[in-house]
Order: C-alpha cells, then structure tokens, then sequence
C-alpha cells in the first residue's frame, strides 16, 4: 500500500464572471474559505466592494475581456471572446485547478501534470438551452445579426463540447445537471449539491397573524414565469399574493396582477427572510438546475409549491414522501397553480413546518463542505498515484 500524496501545493480557482452575487457566487466563497491560499482567476470581475468581503477582499486576475470598451455593464455582450479569452488565463502553474462552472471556466488550459476539477453549475446555456433566448436579444430585425449569431454559436456549442475533456473530474449541483453533463459531454459527474445558508434562514414561531400570504421571490426574466404565478392569484381572490424582485417582464407581470397582489420591489436579505417566515406558502414556477431558494423558504419552515421539474424534484419532498416540505404542479400556467393552491389548502394534514425544516438541512454548509472537500482530495490522490 502506498503512502498518500501530499495536499497539492499550488491551487488555482476559477470562476467564470464577478458582477453581482447569486448561488454560483455562494458556491464561490464556500470553496475560497475551504482552499484560502487559492489565487482567484475570472474572465471579468467588477464585484461590487459591498460584497467582495464575502470572498475575503480578493481579486480575481482577470482576462482581456475585462478592459474592452464598455465591458463594465455590457461584458456579455463579448460571449464569442470568452472561448479565447477563458483559455489566454494562464494557470500551468498550478497543480491543482479547480473551476466552478455555468459558461466558460472549464475551458481554462492546465498543465499537463496538473489535475483539474470541475464543480459544474450547469452546461453552457448560451450554446443549448439558452440559445433562442439569446439570439433573441439582438432584435427582430437584426435578421444578418441573428444569422453570425447562430453561426457564432454554432462554433461556441463545439468548443464547450471539445473543452470539457480538459476536466479530469466532474462534480454536478443535481441528478439533474448530471444527466445534463453526460448528454452534453458524454461525461459522469457526482452530485454535490450546492450549500444553503440555513443558520441565517430560520423559523421563527408564528403568531395568529402570520401565514397569511403566499410568496414568490425571483428575478423577472421570462422563464422564472412569474407571470404564471401573479395570473393565477386572479382565479383566487381571496388569497394574497406578494411577489418580490423586478426585471424586463416587469410590465408583462404588473399588467396580470389583480388587487390581490402586492409588489415590493427588490428586498434585502433579512425582509426576504421576515416575508418567509410569515409566508403561507412559497411559490416557484422555474424549471431550474437547482434552485437555492425554495431551499431557503423550507429552512424558514415554510412549505414549498413548485413546478415539477428539474432540481426542484430533488429539494422538495412532495406530498407522498415522508414529512413532506411541499407540492408539485404539472404545467407552468396559471391554471395549473391555482390547482396545486387549493389542492394545498385542502389537505387533511398541514404539512408541518418541522418537516420543511427537516428537508432544507439535506442542504446546510458543513455537508458541502465535508462533501466537496472529499471528492477533491479522493480526485487528487487518485491523479497523484496514476502519476506515480
């Protein structure tokens, strides 16, 4: 039996744009705090200074693209560069790469004695599923636009197929994104589903004026279908809608909305936690990878009802599972959740706040921590004795 290797020596993460933070910048931080003496790369990073604490002050070394003309605000808009300039990063240095991905990041050209890992958030959507979305965005009649586009795609759909032999391992935030990798790359990935704060989104015990409205919390981008959800709360009157977040359906959603329903803009973390906690239930209409949200709403002990499909499946048990934190409905319309409402409202049991909190622990830190930690670490051993 042969003696372990030693923890590499030079780590390289990298991440695929700084702007803003979401649960891909969640990830982000975990995986910084767990490898401090990491150096950070990105294609851009204009992180704002209010958040860049929550990657310890750091910042990233960046690519080419983050000096071009207007990359400050309109960065994506250099998506044919980002193959290129993804693979200029220069990271032979490192012995261990480990690239958190949902575009580009897993392009990054390694040494040829390195290891490299690749927690995956999601297969380039921009180059599958995203594509018409896109496009779309060139305008109606940017017909020659549309056309390099797609060619352009074309191209990037390939490269993103040939880079991803550059990852010797692959972790996936669901089942579901696994089964995405392997379609897309012909690849296995082990699940690692992503961490959630559940010591900051807690239960509180409810007074007799809580639980009286449902709740949605999302940016309003079409297939979030918030528009779905606020349709439907004018089939229930009686009920109370409040819907958070703000984006380019603002005005296709205010226009469905009834009286019923109450809009208050983008909220802080701890107004999105009191609206939880006082939510009957919360409402998620997405089709998403995995979907760190509802997650939070269960660790608040609230119950969960979402579209049946994608990472939701995997983050709610439904009404047939032991201690069930939620339910599912079949069609992302309004008709659709106003059944799954009253089929909630008129269960014999109510699921049971206890139960929401139960399921949402599958998902705290220390568990991706332990669980991260140890696919990297069986990952290098295993590179370091087919080196030997």
């Amino acid at each position: 039996m042969t003696d372990p290797a030693p923890p590499p020596e030079r780590i390289a993460v990298v991440h695929d744009w700084l702007d803003t933070w979401r649960g891909g910048e969640n990830v982000l931080g975990e995986v910084l705090g767990l490898y401090p003496h990491a150096d950070l790369y990105s294609l851009v990073d204009f992180l704002p200074d209010d958040l860049r604490d929550r990657i310890g002050g750091r910042r990233a070394r960046t690519s080419f693209v983050q000096r071009l003309p207007g990359s400050r605000h309109h960065f994506r808009k250099y998506l044919p560069l980002f193959p290129r300039a993804i693979e200029a990063l220069d990271v032979t240095g490192y012995d261990l790469v480990i690239s958190i991905s949902h575009a580009v990041a897993k392009g990054v050209r390694k040494a040829p004695e390195a290891l490299h890992v690749c927690y995956c958030l999601t297969p380039m959507r921009y180059a599958w599923d995203l594509r018409d979305a896109y496009v779309a965005t060139l305008g109606r009649h940017g017909g020659l636009r549309q056309s390099l586009a797609n060619r352009g795609l074309d191209r990037l759909r390939e490269w993103d197929r040939r880079s991803a032999a550059r990852v010797d391992r692959f972790a996936a935030i669901s089942r579901f994104i696994a089964a995405r990798i392997d379609a897309s790359y012909g690849r296995d990935a082990q699940v690692i589903y992503p961490p959630v704060d559940t010591e900051y989104f807690t239960p509180v015990t409810r007074n007799a004026a809580a639980g009286d409205h449902y709740l949605t919390a999302s940016r309003w981008v079409p297939y979030k279908r918030i528009d779905a959800i606020v349709g439907a709360f004018r089939a229930l009157p009686h009920r109370r809608l409040v819907v958070t977040g703000d984006g380019p359906e603002a005005a296709r959603i205010r226009a469905a909305a009834g009286p019923n329903v109450k809009f208050v803009g983008d909220v802080s973390r701890a107004r999105l936690r009191d609206l939880m906690r006082g939510a009957r239930a919360f409402l998620f209409a997405a089709e998403e990878d995995f979907g760190i949200v509802p997650i939070e709403a269960q660790a608040c002990g609230t119950p969960v009802l979402a579209y049946g499909r994608g990472g939701a499946t995997e983050t709610i048990r439904g009404p047939s599972a032991p201690g069930p934190s939620g339910a599912f409905f079949v069609e992302q319309t309004s008709e659709s959740i106003v059944d799954a409402v009253r089929a909630f409202e008129d269960r014999p049991v109510p699921i049971a706040a206890a139960d929401c909190r139960a399921n949402a622990m599958r998902f705290a830190i220390p568990r991706f921590r332990a669980e991260l930690t140890a696919f990297v670490a069986e990952a290098w051993q295993a590179h370091a004795a087919g080196r030997r």
